[in-house]
């Protein structure tokens, strides 16, 4: 089925205001990188700077494979979304390309690095370890939300 056939069901394309509205609330969401197997898939903290730019910290050494695939990735996709019931959820997945962001730079996007939550963790380690920041630029987003009631469920019947 495509995303029209779901409409009928409540399922909602998102509007480019909608998917930068959405991203900005959003702090989590799921990196996947090309790799020769299959996708290498996961999890990430984001800082988005409210335009079209994402931004990840990576904590450990140079031979992590998150790192080495990211460095030879030419595209790559980064989902966010949040699912409070399976009535009432949304979803943007963003397409781009990542580059690595000189350590000079940092001080000029602190404020943007800093929306990022970390687990404990990370942050330890990053005290210890290597970081290394990298942008993703994106150059497609798509949106796509469930706000609605459920199938069968009418909202004027249930107040009478």
């Amino acid at each position: 089925m495509t995303i029209e056939d779901m409409e009928q069901y409540g399922l909602t394309k998102m509007s480019d205001e909608e998917m930068h509205d959405f991203v900005s609330t959003q702090r989590m969401g799921v990196l996947a990188l090309p790799a020769d197997d299959a996708p290498y898939v996961v999890p990430m903290s984001f800082g988005y700077d409210g335009a079209s730019t994402l931004y990840f910290t990576f904590v450990g050494g140079p031979d992590s494979r998150k790192r080495t695939l990211i460095e030879r990735a030419e595209t790559v996709r980064f989902l966010t979304y949040t699912a409070q019931s399976a009535f009432n959820w949304e979803s943007v997945l963003l397409t781009g390309t990542v580059e690595r962001v000189p350590e000079p730079q940092w001080e000029a996007i602190r404020d943007v690095l800093e929306t990022a939550w970390r687990p404990d963790v990370f942050e330890a380690a990053r005290e210890s370890e290597a970081v290394v920041v990298y942008r993703f630029t994106a150059d497609d987003w798509a949106g796509i939300k469930h706000t609605g009631l459920p199938p069968g469920f009418d909202a004027d019947e249930s107040s009478a």
